[in-house]
């Protein structure tokens, strides 16, 4: 028996509504057991998804979040592209007040990755010196 897993798309990213509109709070989601494919060799990638955004309207469903994440599983791709896509796919269902993912990877061959994006744009940045 095989099982079908549906190729990514932000139609599978659930919300509900914020209820605390009116006030700033962060939403903290970590996902530890991220699962891409090198688009170079097929060999899997690991890595650690941290989100954390200040809600406006909506909030994103868990349940919905981990399906959505795990049909990356199979889908080949690079290290920056698949963390900008759940980055934008996330701004286009949440609209967001703020949002930051930080995309973690273990080492491949001695090197790790760390890639980082947040709306406003910018904003994980340090100040120039």
């Amino acid at each position: 028996m095989s099982i079908h897993i549906q190729p990514p798309s932000r139609e599978q990213l659930e919300t509900f509504a914020n209820q605390f509109r009116k006030r700033d709070y962060t939403i903290e989601i970590i996902c530890p057991e991220f699962t891409s494919m090198c688009p170079k060799t097929g060999q899997p990638d690991f890595g650690t998804l941290s989100l954390r955004y200040i809600p406006e309207m909506l909030c994103v469903e868990l349940k919905s979040l981990k399906l959505y994440l795990q049909a990356f599983r199979n889908e080949g791709i690079f290290y920056e592209n698949v963390t900008n896509r759940i980055f934008d796919d996330l701004i286009v269902v949440l609209s967001p007040r703020q949002l930051t993912l930080a995309a973690h990877f273990t080492p491949r061959g001695g090197i790790s990755s760390r890639l980082i994006v947040s709306y406003p744009s910018g904003q994980h940045l340090p100040a120039p010196s």
